[in-house]
């Protein structure tokens, strides 16, 4: 049989001995593939034939040539509470593939059954949670996000037990930069064990940093480029109104791509306050929260470090303290940039932060997404859309002025190219996987083909682009175990 294209080599597995428990997915009864994702497979090297060929590698049972399935292990601070053990408890790592560019990725399904890590859980997954993951993970790479991609969800042939009653299940199968997250050092600091902590710090710097192999400072180094990474990757969070839902630090990954997509989702309305996710009763992770707990995420780290950073204990802590104390002031550049592209600002001038917080505060409740874009139009002269945003115009109508003093020739076409009209809209997403649970995947195959050319224009597309209607009342995700 022609080879599918997947060239395995198992580092992890070779190099961190200790990190992983060595077990097989779940057999699944009925494998069958939902939707494969053609364009990642061959962007990989992929054959997307053979692959489809073989929904079995998809759901667990037969695993193809080369693969190595193990759960990782990992702690972390869950809505701020540490645990010393958590890990994969319902994901296999296959094993990295080498694509034909040399790029390593790592081949992870997901919902595929129990581990030693499951605490308790079934290990098991829906379909409505998996196709969800595939459908924003691919709306984000399409926004130009750094995010897992997701390959391919395949349905088990299991129904599975959920508050909602019984689903079908399915696995979803994901592509990763790695998957070493903060939670990855916090087990072996927990754990006091310098050893496997160095070698999983020399390994993360290896795969994501090596040029800084051989550098006495490697580990502040490392430190440095993940907290820049997370700065970068936050910012445009914000600038997209994206709530994750769930920035535990065992969800955090040092590569800087989005990872763990549960209860997330799309602010519409602008509200600072804004959590979708069914278990954040206090807003520890609401939109507005993002940035802080980017900082506080990024000390834990920091502090998991420590161990492996030579000179004196107290001078090691102060210039540590030292670098986390520049993380607000790094995210602030990073979204200063974010914002001036989404507002078609040539260059820089110091006043551009202030006109940006100015507009915020003029927009609040206005349709995060669609204000961004219709200021295209206005940069043009035609308010008319931007008008009908906005219950009381008057706040937004004083800024226009400040923000088209700082406008040229090019403005609008760079907004139209950075700003989407389509992003994955709650009652859509909600429509797409309802129907998908029932057997037809019509409506989510057409969401999809929309949220991946978010950019362009309304017209004919006004489905995609309209905010909920009045009824939708408020959103609500759950993380689907």
């Amino acid at each position: 049989m022609k080879d599918a294209g997947l060239n395995f080599d198992n580092s992890w597995v070779r190099d961190l001995p200790g990190t992983f428990v060595e077990l097989a997915p779940d057999a699944a009864p009925d494998p069958r593939l939902l939707v494969l994702n053609d364009a990642l497979a061959e962007a990989l090297g992929l054959d997307p034939a053979v692959l489809a060929a073989h929904p079995e590698w998809f759901a667990g049972g037969d695993l193809p040539e080369g693969a190595r399935s193990v759960a990782l292990a990992y702690a972390g601070h869950q809505f701020g509470g540490f645990s010393a053990q958590l890990g994969d408890g319902r994901a296999h790592l296959l094993g990295e593939h080498v694509a034909p560019d040399g790029r390593r990725w790592d081949l992870q399904l997901k919902g595929s059954g129990r581990t030693p890590f499951s605490r308790g859980g079934d290990g098991k997954a829906a379909v409505g949670p998996m196709l969800r993951e595939y459908l924003i993970s691919e709306a984000m790479a399409a926004l130009g996000v750094p995010s897992t991609r997701s390959l391919a969800v395949a349905t088990t042939g299991e129904t599975i037990r959920r508050e909602a009653g019984l689903l079908p299940g399915a696995v979803v199968a994901r592509v990763a930069a790695s998957h070493i997250r903060v939670g990855s050092f916090q087990f072996w600091a927990a754990r006091e064990d310098v050893a496997q902590l160095a070698a999983l710090a020399d390994y993360a710097i290896a795969r994501h940093d090596p040029d800084l192999i051989g550098r006495e400072d490697h580990v502040v180094a490392f430190l440095d480029r993940v907290i820049g990474r997370q700065c970068r990757l936050i910012a445009q969070w914000m600038g997209l109104g994206f709530v994750h839902g769930v920035m535990n630090t065992d969800n955090m990954a040092v590569s800087g791509e989005t990872i763990d997509y549960g209860p997330c989702a799309f602010m519409e309305g602008y509200a600072p306050g804004t959590v979708f996710s069914s278990i954040d009763r206090n807003g520890r992770y609401a939109y507005a929260n993002q940035p802080l707990i980017l900082g506080w995420n990024l000390a834990r780290l920091a502090e998991a470090l420590v161990p492996l950073i030579p000179g004196e204990g107290e001078a090691v802590v102060a210039d540590l303290n030292a670098r986390l104390s520049g993380i607000a002031g790094r995210y602030r550049a990073e979204w200063e940039v974010v914002m001036r592209r989404k507002l078609g600002l040539a260059g820089e001038e110091p006043a551009d932060g202030a006109l940006a917080d100015d507009l915020l505060s003029a927009m609040t409740g206005a349709d995060w997404t669609l204000t961004f874009h219709r200021l295209a139009d206005a940069a043009e002269g035609d308010e008319t859309g931007l008008r009908g945003l906005f219950e009381d115009f008057a706040a937004i109508e004083a800024w226009l002025p400040r923000w088209r003093a700082r406008l040229d020739k090019g403005s609008a076409a760079r907004m139209r190219g950075v700003n989407p009209v389509v992003i994955p809209r709650n009652h859509k997403v909600e429509e797409a996987l309802a129907a998908a649970e029932a057997g037809d995947l019509g409506p989510f195959q057409a969401l999809l083909a929309q949220v991946t050319r978010p950019f362009g224009a309304e017209r004919g597309r006004e489905a995609y682009v309209l905010p909920a209607p009045k009824g939708f009342g408020d959103y609500v995700t759950f993380c689907g175990t």
